[in-house]
């Protein structure tokens, strides 16, 4: 009898880090990178595929000092916290850079920030402060995300791609425009069913028809926090062990 593996959780230090912007780089037709770097990413530590860091975004014109983190507590200082947002972290170790893939969308303040970004340009960010480390060799695995959950898939599948042998791969990706897909073509030998058009119904009627396997399996489904309630709904019964479905919204609609 084989022994059920889960994911396990790991805490960082939380560390707020002001970083340069190195490069600018339009990667798809949906995604804007900003590639940061700087002493401060110093022992930057992200190890789940689908970690957030929080980054800072103040008003034009405004500066922004990062926060100390002390034994009270974090120092947030004078001004005025600016808004924060939670993006997934693209770590290259080799390279010391951190890469950040922004979603081009009309008026988001991140959007529009990454867009206008250029080189020498200052970001602030926070965290991971914990990773969930799941395995990347369960046997049989399920994936389902809109534009918001593109860049840790992306991550991810890139991860499993170097495994000598690599798992069943199911992935169903929801995008508001065809051109998007564009964003994960280079991992075009991973089973991905796209879904144009945001159509909650499409990606249920998907998803019935996967059988989840006795053992051996994990299940991640991220997005708009009603959609993934919803969509989570048929994996909450037995005999679907909930320690190997990770459902997380990644945003809430107005």
């Amino acid at each position: 009898m084989t022994s059920t593996r889960y994911p396990q959780r790991v805490r960082n230090d939380l560390r707020f880090r002001e970083l340069n912007v190195l490069r600018v780089e339009r990667i798809s037709a949906g995604f804007q990178r900003i590639v940061l770097g700087g002493e401060a990413l110093e022992g930057f530590s992200s190890r789940g595929f689908d970690d957030h860091t929080k980054v800072f975004f103040p008003e034009p014109g405004a500066t922004f000092v990062a926060p100390v983190v002390t034994d009270e507590g974090i120092n947030w200082g004078e001004g005025v916290r600016p808004q924060a947002r939670d993006y997934t972290p693209l770590y290259d170790e080799a390279h010391h850079e951190l890469m950040l893939d922004f979603f081009v969308h009309d008026g988001g303040i991140a959007s529009t920030w990454a867009v206008q970004a250029k080189v020498g340009d200052k970001l602030t960010i926070g965290g991971p402060r914990g990773s969930l480390v799941v395995p990347e060799d369960y046997a049989w695995q399920l994936y389902v995300c809109d534009e918001s959950g593109m860049p840790a898939l992306r991550r991810r599948l890139e991860g499993i791609a170097t495994l000598p042998v690599c798992p069943e791969i199911h992935a169903i990706v929801t995008v508001g425009d065809e051109s998007y897909k564009d964003y994960l073509a280079h991992l075009s030998d991973f089973n991905i069913t796209w879904v144009v058009g945001h159509n909650e119904q499409a990606i249920a009627d998907n998803l019935a028809q996967l059988t989840v396997p006795a053992e051996d399996y994990f299940i991640w489904l991220t997005g708009e926090g009603k959609v993934v309630k919803n969509l989570s709904r048929q994996f909450e019964s037995d005999p679907v062990d909930q320690q190997l479905v990770r459902a997380s919204a990644y945003w809430h609609a107005k």
